[in-house]
């Protein structure tokens, strides 16, 4: 067997002997691009002290990296598919890299904005060549099998990146959280060319580019949207935003319709067990990240564990979602695809609902079960889920496929952290008003009323000066601390809410096991009567 993996998978006589090698290489670049996110939470506050963030800086730190990443997803795909699918994930790991070198070593604000953004570029070419890449070497026996493992992984970097990232802060300055991200690029770049074979979709055509563009400004836009105007308010920049997502939208659907090779056929949303599995994976992680999102932050500021402490409590959550990835790839194949995602999303919406009983009080112990259903539900929801999405398409737009799959998921996230956090922020700032609105002078309130960090380095300034002293300190930080755990079980409320509505959505509009086996049944059939319909000698 050669030492590179140089014969194109769509030419292979039968299964690709080292798929399960390659297997590993595809999730250990998922795993990357997943922690980029989770790392930077525990980093947060060192960064922010370190640079001199303001709630808005490092708002856009964080999410300069998601909006690259969910807007380009789809063209990023598809030009995977149409030239080289391997080609598009050793470039992607590589454009990561560069960026993850330069937000190591830069100190300035928008030069760390930036750097994230590129990597929000390179992520956004890794993770949907991963899956087309998944979806062409492995046969469709044990294709199931293979997306379990991709679905566990990003599980596992949920937990991964806030102890990795905590382990280097205990010795280490910010940046290492950028510079872990390098050697595990080079290894994937490395394993990519050993152990992946090229692959690219076959009578692909021309690139729908203005689809693509069409597709670009719409998810950007909403995305921006969402994450400026719930946090600083529907400004002239948000509601713009919104207007051109909105016109943006509209056009991509017009024009798709009318296109005779669409960049993504939105005819598809017709079919039930596609937009049934877009949509849970929307709302799955809408409801999870958000969650998690202000969970950490409690585990941080109110309990006071450092970075690592933070990062080892999450464990639990990667665990589960194991427990549950080995759970659906058993239960799955004898329920279906509606009852196993359904079970998920209630078991993950009931986990949300459990945290409207956090107090001021509250400890870890508090967060565990909560933690460990969101986890078993991620587990046992996005497999299936993502198996569905992938297998509405044809061998010629796996990249798309994996795009608009990845794009679900991102826009979940993207909306949940922003759509949570911003009623997380303005329930904590209302409470706080109400507690010791009038007793703090008003910069030192308006600095308190930003976050939770903000409230206790107001707290820890007021007991270094003469008019202040430990009591008074000792005071605000009670009232910050009920303030934010009552933000956290009033945030979780309409969490919960919003996160049930899409399940019931979500049931409804799934089909039974029967219709699904039916609908792919008609799409395994299809490519035999288009081949037999072919004359003898067709090319």
């Amino acid at each position: 067997m050669p030492l590179f993996a140089n014969t194109p998978a769509e030419k292979m006589t039968g299964p690709y002997p080292r798929r399960w090698w390659a297997l590993l290489v595809l999730c250990l670049s998922l795993l990357i691009v997943v922690m980029a996110n989770t790392s930077l939470v525990v980093a947060a506050p060192d960064l922010s002290k370190d640079l001199g963030l303001s709630s808005s800086d490092l708002q856009w730190v964080i999410d300069g990296y998601t909006v690259p990443y969910a807007a380009l997803m789809l063209v990023l795909g598809a030009i995977g598919d149409k030239y080289s699918r391997r080609g598009a994930l050793v470039l992607g790991l590589l454009i990561f890299a560069g960026g993850s070198v330069m937000g190591g070593l830069v100190d300035e604000t928008n030069l760390v904005i930036i750097s994230r953004a590129i990597m929000g570029v390179g992520a956004a070419v890794v993770m949907p060549a991963t899956l087309s890449l998944l979806v062409a070497i492995f046969p469709r026996a044990e294709r199931a099998k293979a997306i379990t493992a991709w679905s566990a992984t990003s599980g596992l970097a949920i937990a991964a990146g806030p102890v990795a990232a905590g382990w280097l802060l205990e010795n280490h300055a910010w940046g290492s959280t950028f510079l872990m991200n390098v050697p595990l690029a080079v290894l994937g770049v490395i394993g990519a060319l050993l152990l992946v074979p090229p692959s690219k979709a076959k009578g692909m055509g021309r690139i729908d580019y203005v689809g693509g563009l069409l597709s670009i400004v719409f998810i950007g836009s909403l995305v921006y949207a969402a994450i400026e105007g719930p946090h600083f308010g529907w400004g002239a920049g948000p509601i713009t935003a919104a207007v051109v997502a909105a016109v943006g939208l509209a056009a991509f659907v017009a024009w798709e319709l009318k296109h005779p090779n669409p960049m993504l056929d939105v005819r598809k949303f017709k079919e039930r067990p596609f937009s049934g599995s877009m949509l849970a994976v929307l709302f799955f992680f809408f409801g999870t990240f958000g969650s998690i999102y202000y969970s950490t932050q409690f585990l941080q500021f109110v309990l006071e564990y450092n970075a690592l402490e933070t990062g080892i409590r999450l464990l639990p959550l990667a665990g589960a979602v194991f427990v549950g990835a080995a759970v659906t790839g058993k239960l799955a194949p004898k329920l279906g695809v509606k009852l196993v995602v359904g079970a998920g999303m209630v078991i993950g919406t009931a986990g949300v609902f459990l945290l409207t009983q956090i107090e001021s009080g509250s400890t870890y112990s508090d967060f565990l079960t909560p933690l460990l259903m969101l986890g078993f539900a991620i587990g046992l929801s996005l497999s299936p889920a993502t198996d569905t999405i992938m297998g509405s398409f044809p061998e010629s737009e796996l990249g798309v496929g994996g795009g608009a799959n990845d794009t679900a998921l991102e826009l979940g996230c993207a909306l949940g952290i922003a759509v949570l956090g911003s009623l997380l922020a303005t329930s904590y700032k209302d409470k706080l008003t109400d507690m010791v609105g009038g007793r703090l002078p008003a910069e030192a309130m308006d600095t308190a009323k930003d976050s939770v960090g903000g409230g206790l380095a107001v707290a820890e300034h007021i007991a270094k000066t003469p008019g202040g002293g430990p009591q008074q300190a000792q005071t605000l930080i009670e009232a910050v601390h009920e303030s934010f755990a009552h933000a956290i079980a009033h945030t979780s409320l309409l969490g919960a809410i919003i996160m049930g509505a899409g399940t019931l959505i979500v049931i409804a509009v799934l089909p039974g096991r029967k219709a699904t086996g039916k609908h792919r049944q008609e799409e395994s059939a299809a490519p035999e009567a288009a081949v037999e319909s072919e004359p003898v000698g067709a090319v």
